[in-house]
């Protein structure tokens, strides 16, 4: 049995599809960071086979949620206060997400106008499409790669 120590402040990351742990891992950039992080391949569930689970701890403020719910809208987020569950979140996806995709159209609004933030809302939740705000561009989970920032 492998036995990974709590955190006393962070977030767990529970019910990942096996396999997407290290792709959350890359795009929450928490390889930049100076967090600890205990990251649990191919763990055994009852509901789903095989899991993965993704511990940080961090000021739960820090990570941004929304690139969670994108790339595994399944993922159950427990925040951790005082070495206690405070919040459990189901993750769902997002009706609008803000700087973590970028438009790749060369004539959008966001590639020329740097300030301006990356946009981007559910256009089909059964296919997993998102579009951008001002120019309409598709995004789909199966182009991932080149859409995160």
């Amino acid at each position: 049995m492998l036995n990974v120590g709590k955190i006393e402040n962070g977030i767990v990351l529970d019910h990942i599809e096996a396999g997407k742990a290290m792709l959350i891992y890359h795009y929450l950039h928490l390889d930049r960071e100076d967090y600890q992080v205990a990251i649990i391949k191919n763990a055994r569930s009852n509901d789903m086979g095989r899991k993965d689970i993704l511990k940080v701890e961090c000021d739960p403020d820090t990570i941004s949620l929304d690139a969670v719910a994108l790339i595994e809208p399944n993922t159950t987020v427990n925040i951790i206060k005082g070495g206690v569950i405070v919040e459990k979140k189901k993750m769902d996806m997002p009706k609008e997400v803000y700087g973590v995709l970028k438009c790749h159209n060369p004539r959008c609004i966001s590639s020329i106008e740097q300030e301006l933030p990356h946009i981007f809302f559910l256009a089909d939740s059964r296919r997993k499409i998102y579009r951008c705000r001002y120019c309409e561009e598709k995004y789909s989970a199966g182009e991932r790669e080149k859409w995160f920032r």
